[in-house]
C-alpha cells in the first residue's frame, strides 16, 4: 500500500536523504498522540530493534499533563519509570504532512518482564482481539469521524478561550457541495495526505453543522483502523496548524450545532468471510445467529461499558433527540434515529454504532465493542425487537446514558467490565473517569458566570 514502507525501504530513503526524522507513538486514555522524534540513522540501528522508553506516568496525566494520584500502577510512591516502547513495524510510514518524516506506533511493554502493559488502550484492544481469535473470530471496522473547522488558528483560539470562534461555513452544509468548495483547500490536504501515508481515503463532506465535515477512510483490520483512526486526528490537527486554521474533535463544541460523531461500522469475520450474513429472517434482513448473538451482547452492555465509547463530560451533551445523535438503545435498518443502524448487505451486512463522539478513543471503544460481541455470542444473548419508525419518539426504549457521572456509576459497578478487561484495568479507568468527572465538578464554567453573576 502507498506510504506504508518497510525497514529496507527506509533506509534507502534515508540513504537518499529523503527522511532524516522517524516519529514514535502511543495514544494515552484519551486518545493522544505521546512518543519521541528520533534520528532516522538512530532508529534504524537501534531503535526498530531493541525499541525505547517513555515515563509511565503518561498513563496516569491528566489533560493539562499532570500526574494524577490514586492510580494503582504509577505513582510519585513507585517512582514514575519507564515502560518500553516497542514498534510495530506493519505501521511504519511515511508522514506525508511532514517534512522528510516517517511514523510508527507502537506497544507499551512492562521494562522488566517484556509483557503489555495492561491499562494501555492499545494492549486493552490487543486483549480483546486475542480472544475473538480463540473463538475463531477477527473483525472488520471503519471509523467515520466528524469535525468542526475554523478560521482561527489553536494559539488565537486558546488565547480567547475558545469564545467567538469562526467557523469556515456559515449554514448548514450537509452534501453541500458549494460550502464543501470553500473548505477544499484543508480537506484536499488531508485527504492526499492520508492517502500518501498509507491511510486510503474514500471521501469527505460537508456535515450538518456550520463550518463541520466528515471524512471517512477505508475499513480494516480492526487494530489497523484503530492505528489509522490516531493517525488520521494527528494529521488533521497537524495540518490544520500548518495552515493557520484550527479543527476540533469535541463531541459537541457548541450548544447551538450539531455535535461531531465517530460512527463505528463492524462486521465479524471467519476467515475470509464476514460471518453476519445469514438464513435467518429479521425482515427486511437475512442474518447469522453470529449476528444476532453479537449484536444483542453489545446492546446490553453498552449502557454499563458507555465510558469507552463516550469518554468526557462534552460527549454526553450531544445526546439530544432530534440531533442525528442516538438517545435511546435500540436496533434498526437503515435508520438514522437508532443507535444501532443495520447497513449493507450479503458480503457487506454490518452494524453501524452511532454511540460514540468523535472524542472516542478507538482502541478503547473497539475494545469495548468486542468484549460484548463476543460476550453475546458466548451466551447466546439475544437482541430487542428490531425497531420500525421515530427512535426519538419512543419513549418506552432504554435511553443512552445522560451524563459521564451516570455512566461511570455503571462502569464502576460493572462485573462484567471488570471480568472482560481484567480488574487491574477496571480499577484504573474507573480511576481515570472518576477523575475526569471531578475536574468539571470543581470547575467555574461560563454558563455559571452569565446565568449567576449578577442576578444571583
Amino acid at each position: 500500500m502507498r506510504g506504508l514502507i518497510t525497514i529496507e525501504q527506509l533506509q534507502s530513503r534515508v540513504d537518499a536523504d529523503e527522511i532524516d526524522t522517524v516519529v514514535l507513538g502511543f495514544t494515552d486514555h484519551y486518545g493522544r498522540l505521546h512518543g519521541k522524534r528520533y534520528d532516522a540513522e538512530h532508529f534504524l540501528s537501534d531503535v526498530q530493534s531493541h525499541g525505547s522508553h517513555a515515563c509511565n506516568y503518561l498513563l496516569t496525566v491528566d489533560m493539562e499533563m499532570e500526574p494524577v494520584p490514586g492510580y494503582s500502577y504509577a505513582n510519585w510512591e513507585k517512582g514514575y519509570g519507564d515502560f518500553h516502547m516497542v514498534p510495530d513495524l506493519s505501521t511504519l510510514r511515511v508522514a506525508d504532512w511532514l517534512p522528510g518524516t516517517a511514523i510508527a506506533l507502537c506497544d507499551v511493554e512492562d521494562e522488566l518482564t517484556g509483557a503489555l502493559v495492561p491499562v494501555a488502550p492499545r494492549s486493552i484492544l490487543r486483549n480483546q482481539l486475542q480472544g475473538a481469535a480463540a473463538m475463531g473470530y477477527s473483525a472488520k471496522a471503519a471509523s467515520e469521524l466528524e469535525y468542526f473547522i475554523y478560521e482561527d488558528d489553536y494559539r488565537t483560539a486558546a488565547e480567547s478561550g475558545y469564545a467567538g470562534l469562526r467557523p469556515v461555513g456559515w449554514y448548514i452544509e450537509d452534501y453541500h457541495l458549494l460550502q464543501g468548495a470553500r473548505e477544499e483547500p484543508y480537506n484536499r490536504s488531508i485527504r492526499r495526505h492520508l492517502s500518501r501515508s498509507g491511510i486510503p481515503v474514500e471521501t469527505s463532506k460537508g456535515e450538518w453543522g456550520r463550518g463541520q465535515h466528515e471524512m471517512n477512510i477505508r475499513y480494516a483490520e480492526i487494530l489497523d483502523m484503530a492505528d489509522r483512526h490516531v493517525l488520521m486526528k494527528q494529521c488533521m490537527k497537524e495540518v490544520a496548524d500548518q495552515m493557520g486554521i484550527a479543527v476540533t474533535f469535541m463531541a459537541k463544541p457548541d450548544a447551538v450545532e450539531a455535535g461531531s460523531s465517530c460512527h463505528i461500522h463492524v462486521s465479524l469475520w471467519h476467515g475470509d468471510s464476514n460471518v453476519f450474513p445469514g438464513e435467518v429472517s429479521l425482515p427486511p434482513l437475512l442474518v447469522s445467529d453470529e449476528f444476532r448473538w453479537f449484536l444483542g451482547g453489545w446492546i446490553d452492555k453498552m449502557p454499563e461499558l458507555i465510558p469507552f465509547f463516550a469518554p468526557t463530560v462534552n460527549s454526553y451533551k450531544r445526546f439530544q433527540d432530534g440531533s442525528w445523535a442516538p438517545t435511546r438503545l435500540a436496533w434498526s435498518h437503515d435508520n438514522r434515529t437508532a443507535g444501532f443502524r443495520i447497513v449493507g448487505n450479503g458480503p457487506s451486512l454490518r452494524i453501524e454504532c452511532r454511540v460514540p463522539g468523535a472524542d472516542v478513543n478507538p482502541y478503547l471503544a473497539y475494545a469495548a465493542m468486542l468484549a460484548a460481541g463476543m460476550d453475546g455470542i458466548q451466551n447466546r444473548i439475544e437482541p430487542p425487537d428490531i425497531f420500525d419508525g421515530d427512535v426519538y419518539a419512543a419513549r418506552e426504549l432504554p435511553r443512552v446514558p445522560r451524563t459521564l457521572r451516570d455512566g461511570l456509576e455503571l462502569f464502576t459497578k460493572s462485573s462484567f467490565a471488570k471480568q472482560a478487561f481484567g480488574a487491574e484495568v477496571h480499577e484504573h479507568y474507573c480511576h481515570f473517569f472518576s477523575e475526569e468527572q471531578r475536574a468539571f465538578d470543581n470547575a467555574v464554567t461560563d454558563w455559571e458566570r452569565q446565568r449567576y453573576f449578577e442576578r444571583i
